[in-house]
């Protein structure tokens, strides 16, 4: 998710429907001469209650992101939290590739799910470089292990400092399948080496359960 601490997040547990306190943290990728600069990003604020979202979905852990707009295709690994209450990202050695945070709802559930991807490392672009490129409208397409794809519409995105996360929208638990993609952004810091924003895309389920394809000559599990 960048380089830095992202905030303090406190979430609604979609389990136990309690409060949790959270905070999502990174460390230093070093020297950034390599990434060129994050796109800006349009803030808009998200829709209270999306227009039409489809019928909530089975719980089913993700495996696949793919966002056409902006060329994203990642696998998804899962993200729990530290020994010390922060939330997991992905390592700085695969910053390729998004993960999912498995302690909320799965993607096409009800509730908020959450994914978080590195915007870059000292190495490039990360999988969410071109997060805030996204705009209304724009589909997300989210391939989920029981063999069904959920797809997503976004709502908005916004770019907000990160010591003014808004925490309760982005995990506070609604009412329909929703999903939530983070991300670092606006200006790098270069003497804490920190990103000084997130990027946050919200989006609604719109479509789903839709078969997976598997590869030509695979059979099917029994």
């Amino acid at each position: 998710m960048g380089r830095a601490a992202v905030a303090a997040l406190l979430g609604l547990s979609a389990a136990a429907a309690v409060t949790v306190a959270l905070t999502v943290a990174a460390g230093r990728s070093g020297d950034r001469q390599a990434a060129p600069p994050a796109p800006p990003v349009s803030a808009s604020a998200p829709r209270a209650h999306p227009k039409a979202t489809a019928r909530a979905l089975s719980s089913s852990p993700p495996v696949m992101l793919e966002i056409p707009r902006i060329g994203v295709r990642t696998t998804l690994m899962t993200l729990g939290k530290n020994p010390d209450g922060t939330l997991e990202v992905p390592p700085l050695d695969r910053v390729d590739e998004a993960g999912w945070y498995r302690l909320g709802p799965s993607p096409g559930s009800t509730g908020p799910a959450v994914i978080a991807g590195h915007v870059d490392s000292k190495k490039g672009p990360g999988v969410f470089f071109r997060l805030g490129d996204l705009r209304p409208g724009d589909t997300v397409r989210i391939s989920r292990k029981d063999r069904t794809q959920a797809i997503f519409e976004v709502d908005s995105l916004e770019s907000v400092p990160k010591d003014r996360f808004p925490t309760r929208k982005v995990y506070g638990m609604v009412k329909f399948p929703g999903l939530r993609l983070i991300t670092c952004g606006g200006a790098f810091d270069t003497a804490s080496g920190h990103y000084r924003d997130n990027v946050i895309v919200y989006a609604h389920l719109v479509a789903g359960p839709r078969p997976v394809d598997r590869p030509q000559g695979t059979a099917a599990s029994s």
